[in-house]
């Protein structure tokens, strides 16, 4: 089980093309961790950010009576993805995982397998 300095290094360590990354309380949106970044990008502030989207999301579920789980949140920008995997189980409930990718030197389908793979040995 890994914690989340360990987890978070693990992330920006092993899929390519990350920039950064961040362990984020969806109910506060406060990062409970972040590593990367730039100054021209604060991963808290993109973090606490994310929230609204995860809220939105779960609020419209809700609204339409659906009771799928969110696995996770894709979003698209020109030159980066933005990859929200909402954690589940050992007290994962209210987190989710953020990760930020170069779109030039990453590979989505890789880096989604990866992040599942961490969350899975994260222990909060």
């Amino acid at each position: 089980m890994a914690n989340t300095e360990t987890a978070l290094k693990e992330i920006l360590a092993s899929i390519e093309g990350s920039t950064g990354a961040a362990l984020v309380d969806y109910t506060s949106g406060m990062a409970l961790g972040t590593i990367g970044g730039s100054k021209s990008f604060d991963l808290t502030v993109a973090a606490a950010g994310n929230t609204d989207v995860v809220r939105a999301k779960l609020r419209t579920m809700e609204h339409l009576g659906l009771k799928g789980e969110i696995e996770d949140i894709l979003i698209t920008l020109s030159d980066q993805y933005h990859l929200i995997r909402l954690m589940s189980g050992r007290g994962g409930n209210g987190l989710f995982l953020y990760l930020v990718l170069d779109s030039k030197r990453s590979n989505l389908a890789m880096a989604r397998h990866q992040l599942k793979r961490i969350e899975e040995t994260l222990e909060v």
